[in-house]
């Protein structure tokens, strides 16, 4: 249930959103007034009475619609939110492990299910559980006790399981999971999966030394390095993996978060390639694909990059949350939801993808 990839923007597109975007200032008051709404629609009418969210498909989505409630203002003691946390934690595993028996994405759903509860752990109501979770998806991580040296493609990486490789989403999910908690970018677990993150990107140098950067040594990132490479928006006439939006954002997001700074090379790689390829229209590289899963992934990576103001490659300087919000605002339904009418990846799901904008509208809010 993820991810993207790049196909060039039309430019004719692209400067089209510059001037219908130019003049945007952030809206405090609608985005609120949507993020109540679409709160309004999970807890009214996309949870089941027994608390869970599109229980269909486990436990994930339930934590995704914790984590977006509680963190654009749903208390963590509302009885919808209290509701959801019991559904989720019957998942719980003597392993540590949040997910379905047998799961084939056990790290997915674990890695959600720690920053539902780390948003929802005023006073430490969930130590124990977090801290047996974060064991949990550490143990998941490719590395030596799979066979995997230092110099494999998939060391480092974490994945969905059933696939037998490990991938840049569930990679960042994991990272931003253990930074949830308070895991320091410094801990091995952060560092090796630093080192798997940088094997996504086409970017040529000492942290990527495979042959997939020099057929394509754009910047951007790929979904993943492993099994020989592979990108969600396909690869170019000479076999090098095409960047596209939704896995460069995951890509920054998880190198900030593992202590790289903007003047490290792979940070300044990444941002030449969003500055390039800047746009809310759609999920650059993919269209309509995974669209929201971009949405919430760009939010986070701009505001973790530290900058209100984003500055394109045409040097045209954007208010990226009042782009964002505008752009999501737009699209909400008059129940409340929002709904990709692109299915891939699940995105016809309303739950999944109100979760999405929540999240994404909750790093919109402007402070003064």
């Amino acid at each position: 249930m993820i991810l993207t990839h790049l196909s060039m923007v039309p430019v004719v597109a692209v400067a089209l959103a510059c001037v219908a975007t130019a003049a945007l200032a952030t809206d405090n008051a609608a985005i609120k007034a949507a993020i109540e709404k679409g709160s309004k629609y999970l807890i009214e009418q996309g949870q089941s009475e027994d608390g869970s969210f599109s229980s269909q498909v486990g436990p994930a989505v339930t934590a995704l619609a914790v984590t977006a409630l509680a963190q654009s203002g749903t208390p963590a003691d509302d009885p919808a939110v209290q509701k959801a946390l019991a559904y989720l934690l019957k998942f719980k595993n003597t392993d540590g492990g949040i997910h379905t028996p047998d799961s084939k994405v056990a790290n997915y759903e674990t890695s959600i299910a720690i920053m539902a509860l780390a948003a929802c752990n005023y006073g430490g109501r969930y130590a124990k559980e977090l801290q047996e979770a974060e064991a949990f998806v550490k143990g998941l991580q490719w590395d030596d006790a799979e066979g995997k040296g230092t110099d494999d493609p998939a060391y480092g990486g974490a994945g969905y399981g059933g696939k037998g490789r490990p991938d840049l989403s569930n990679t960042a999910f994991m990272i931003e999971a253990l930074r949830s908690v308070g895991t320091s970018q410094n801990d091995p677990a952060i560092q090796r999966a630093l080192a798997f993150v940088s094997r996504t990107q086409n970017l040529e140098g000492p942290h990527n030394t495979l042959p997939h950067p020099a057929k394509n040594p754009d910047g951007g990132f790929y979904y993943t390095p492993a099994n020989g490479g592979e990108s969600q928006a396909g690869t170019l006439p000479n076999g090098g993996l095409r960047s596209y939006g939704s896995m460069t954002y995951a890509g920054l997001k998880s190198m900030i978060f593992a202590g790289l700074t903007k003047s490290d090379p792979r940070v300044k790689a990444a941002t030449a390639w969003l500055r390039k390829h800047y746009t809310f229209a759609e999920n650059p590289g993919l269209g309509d694909a995974g669209l929201y899963y971009y949405f919430h992934t760009a939010a986070k990576a701009l505001d973790v990059l530290g900058e209100d103001r984003f500055t394109d490659a045409a040097g045209q300087t954007h208010d990226w949350k009042a782009e964002l919000s505008a752009t999501i605002l737009s699209k909400q339904k008059p129940d409340g939801s929002w709904v990709n009418e692109n299915t891939r990846w699940m995105e016809g799901d309303p739950n999944l993808v109100t979760a999405y904008a929540l999240l994404a509208l909750s790093y919109c809010i402007a402070t003064p």
